[in-house]
């Protein structure tokens, strides 16, 4: 059971909490800050005296309609229904629990001024796996995630789908099933479930800890391949990291020496002085993406800590406060940067996946005893070569764009949710050119016998063998692509 509360939340809490499927609660702390503020708000809108955006007004560029006191509940509820205006293919499934997760931890933090009711009910649908279908496209990263954080809300008051159960349902029908009772949104709340960065953040959350088991995994990788190719220690020798003290680097250089103890293969004299940047620079390349993983882990870790919808309300100060937390610009650079960093460990691998089909230094080419009869591992560096290419394009900066919106009320925005999106489809291109490159790592490191790695790395081997066979004629590629993925889900190894 996760306490939701004030102290600091982590990205290691969040992956203990989904990884042991553990069930949320709000802390006395939550409610009493909740509450605090639920009050205050409703007391506040006795004699409020003046236009406040979002609570007594219209939206975006209708700021300066105000709102009859008594019509306060149906704008809540026609905002989290008009801007129900998602496309595209639906969020998976692990990501809109996140999204349900953050919500209901931003909220908490008792600024927003949702009634203790709501947010519960976001709590409950965590722990019921009652997860809303929510679409990729429709937000602009600004005004906070707008569509996507209507179709995560529209449950809440009885409207939208839901995934339960394995299946696709209407709200209403599940809620009847449960006992449960629509909510009627009060004063602010559908601004304070629309305004936020939860899109952005859950997808972050997502990437950054499959990057990191990714990068972990592209060091094993790296090593089985270095010593399949007959590379060289030398580069990896901590003398030469010492005169260049990016930490990424170091710790590279470290854990292939670690990774590599033991080998015989890497102890053997070498003809060759030097081996191709792709094994030799591996320190200076993976070492710059772990270093831009910890870096937007510690962006992401920020954000959710925050409150970002808007406005602000602050019961101490007596004060309602209209600004732009919601703005995603903040995260949006950062999700750039990371997919650029993982699109470039999907660059290297892919190279040393071309070094080790290329028919040199005693490797048969193609990794097959017959090539020609066979194309053997050929075609899978295609594919490799590809998902690279594609990353290339991915990769430009969706945060560098803007378009404004809400008759130029909403003049800048920071297409955060493109970032995201753009995000996870890198990572996970990366997790498939890794996974071509174990396959053909360990189908070359065949052709050292009797020679052996590490003990370390051969267990790995041997385990992989159990999955993916080695390849003496052409067979069916695909099938075992896939499994050779699927192998790199397995964090025991980690």
């Amino acid at each position: 059971m996760h306490q939701i509360s004030h102290a600091r939340l982590t990205l290691e809490d969040i992956k203990a909490i989904i990884d042991n499927g553990e069930k949320l609660v709000l802390s006395k702390e939550a409610v009493d800050a909740i509450v605090k503020c639920r009050e205050y708000l409703d007391r506040k809108m006795e004699d409020i005296g003046r236009p406040v955006y979002g609570i007594t007004t219209g939206f975006g560029s209708l700021y300066n309609v105000t709102i009859p006191k008594e019509d306060l509940s149906q704008l809540q509820h026609n905002l989290v229904m008009s801007h129900a205006c998602g496309t595209g293919e639906k969020v998976r499934p692990e990501i809109v629990k996140l999204m349900l997760f953050l919500k209901a931890q931003s909220l908490s933090y008792g600024h927003s001024g949702a009634q203790l009711i709501t947010v519960q009910r976001l709590v409950d649908m965590f722990n019921e796996d009652i997860l809303p279908v929510v679409y990729q496209q429709g937000s602009l990263g600004a005004s906070g995630d707008l569509a996507p954080l209507a179709h995560l809300s529209l449950p809440l008051i009885g409207l939208g789908e839901v995934l339960y159960k394995g299946q696709v349902r209407q709200a209403a029908d599940v809620w009847n099933e449960l006992g449960w009772e629509p909510i009627t949104l009060q004063s602010k709340e559908g601004l304070a479930l629309l305004n936020g960065t939860q899109f952005m953040s859950a997808h972050a959350i997502w990437s950054i800890l499959k990057s990191i088991r990714l990068s972990k995994w592209a060091d094993i990788i790296g090593a089985i391949s270095l010593d399949a190719y007959d590379g060289r220690i030398e580069p990896f020798l901590p003398l030469t990291h010492l005169l260049r003290p990016h930490t990424g680097q170091i710790l590279t250089g470290k854990k292939f020496m670690e990774l590599l103890e033991g080998s015989e293969l890497i102890r053997r004299t070498k003809v060759h002085v030097q081996d191709p940047y792709s094994f030799r620079c591996i320190p200076q390349v993976h070492g710059a993406v772990k270093d831009n993983i910890l870096y937007v882990k510690s962006v992401i870790e920020n954000e959710i800590n925050s409150a970002t919808d808007n406005p602000n309300i602050f019961p101490d100060e007596d004060m309602v406060i209209s600004a732009g937390n919601f703005h995603g610009e903040p995260i949006a650079i950062p999700m750039d940067s990371l997919a650029i960093a993982m699109s470039e460990l999907a660059s290297i691998s892919e190279r040393r996946t071309f070094q080790l089909i290329d028919g040199v230094r005693g490797l048969p080419k193609y990794l097959v005893a017959a090539p020609g009869l066979n194309s053997g591992f050929m075609i899978p560096q295609y594919t490799a070569a590809s998902i690279v290419s594609q990353n290339k394009g991915l990769c430009w900066p969706a945060s560098c764009d803007s378009i404004p919106s809400s008759q130029g009320q909403e003049d800048h925005v920071s297409m955060g949710s493109n970032a995201a999106t753009k995000l996870v489809r890198v990572v996970d291109n990366v997790e498939t050119v890794l996974g071509i490159e174990l396959m053909n790592a360990v189908q070359a490191l065949e052709f050292r016998r009797p020679l052996r790695t590490s003990p370390r790395l051969e267990k790995i081997i041997g385990d992989y063998r159990k999955v993916v066979p080695f390849i003496d004629t052409d067979t069916y590629m695909h099938p075992l692509i896939v499994k050779s993925v699927e192998f790199l889900r397995n964090e025991s190894y980690l």
